[in-house]
């Protein structure tokens, strides 16, 4: 028999066979609709239902899964689901082996006509990307491969919207740091300042250490784990055992993304939202560049490590948790005075080479 729908404790059930599957077993099972939508409704459910059977009978698993339905599969934290729910108009109802590499990418465009590629990648590509591959790796449909944006491209896109992409980060130092926390009036911007320079912390695993975490008597600190890496223990200066030794930790107030059950804090705050406000006024307190705890801490880190210091990237990407040296390289060791270093050099080099001429001149 057919598909037919019928009420049961107060919802929209159905029971029969599929007519165009040979092979059909037999189904009863609720809608998940309540008697309160109308039986119309209820059947539309039903017919939506069949269909995908049939697709799925006929055609397989691979080819008969759409994005609305590989979405419904993929966890995704909040901020990813809302960038989903944008894209979902526009792709939803296509089946995945449909979505090409190409449509996604158009896709940032079409959706952010007046952001940069590095938007399109964060809230359309990666979104998508992994929606797809997450159900490839369940086994119900394939693999997706979408090459990044081009240099070319983002300059493209940059000129049409009159903003320039990507703006070079100010790392932090130890003036900038020393003059940071003399104005400040806070003990506990105070001391995350200095450990996020001194660690290259992210300001999320600063932000996330409770008081047992600390292990002063042996100088460190356990690292919470961000971005991949894996927590661990991470070694700090007697200077910063000592102020952590007099901070005292505190619950964070509560708000909106406090949690109902907030712990004791080292450093006093839930989340980067809750330290942004207090940071800038520090900031212009002390007379100094606005830059804000990220490029403060963990560029500040690898800059003065990489660039002020000239320790070997091996021992950097080792201290500062870094997976990738060349990402590190690339996006962490920021270049200061760098037209004047060259000039230098190029004077050096002018002087050493007339000098070993002189020299060889002098032995014919």
């Amino acid at each position: 028999m057919p598909l037919k729908i019928y009420e049961r404790d107060g919802q929209w059930w159905f029971r029969g066979r599929i007519a165009r599957i040979p092979t059909s077993k037999y189904y009863r099972q609720s809608t998940g609709a309540s008697i309160e939508c109308s039986q119309a409704e209820a059947q539309a459910i039903v017919t939506d239902f069949e269909i995908r059977e049939v697709k799925r009978y006929y055609i397989g698993d691979e080819k008969s899964l759409t994005f609305s339905e590989a979405v419904l599969l993929y966890d995704a934290d909040q901020a990813t689901a809302n960038a989903l729910l944008v894209v979902l108009p526009e792709i939803g109802d296509k089946r995945l082996s449909e979505i090409s590499p190409t449509e996604v990418r158009n896709l940032g465009r079409k959706l952010y006509p007046n952001n940069s590629t590095d938007t399109w990648r964060r809230w359309v590509v990666t979104p998508i990307r992994s929606v797809i591959n997450n159900a490839h790796d369940l086994g119900k449909g394939p693999a997706i491969r979408i090459k990044s944006y081009s240099k070319i491209e983002m300059l493209k896109q940059d000129k049409l919207r009159g903003k320039q992409s990507r703006q070079e980060k100010t790392p932090g130092s130890w003036p900038w740091i020393n003059a940071f926390r003399a104005a400040s009036k806070s003990p506990y911007r105070k001391a995350m300042a200095l450990f996020m320079f001194e660690t290259g912390a992210r300001i999320s695993q600063a932000c996330a250490i409770e008081p047992e975490d600390l292990d002063l008597q042996n100088a460190r600190i356990w690292m919470p784990e961000a971005k991949g890496t894996e927590a661990q223990w991470v070694t700090i200066s007697m200077d910063l055992v000592v102020e952590l030794a007099n901070l005292r930790p505190r619950k964070p107030r509560q708000g909106p993304h406090a949690g109902r059950k907030m712990t004791y804090r080292v450093f006093g705050y839930a989340n980067k939202d809750g330290v942004y406000k207090g940071w800038k006024t520090d900031c212009k307190r002390a007379g100094i560049e606005t830059i804000m705890p990220h490029a403060a801490g963990r560029h500040g880190f690898g800059t003065e490590m990489l660039v002020r210091q000239g320790l070997d990237p091996t021992t950097v990407a080792d201290a500062g948790r870094w997976a990738d040296k060349t990402l590190m390289q690339r996006t962490y060791a920021h270049p200061e005075n760098s037209t004047d270093r060259i000039q230098e050099a190029l004077r050096t080099g002018r002087v050493q080479a007339q000098s070993l001429g002189r020299t060889k001149s002098l032995k014919k």
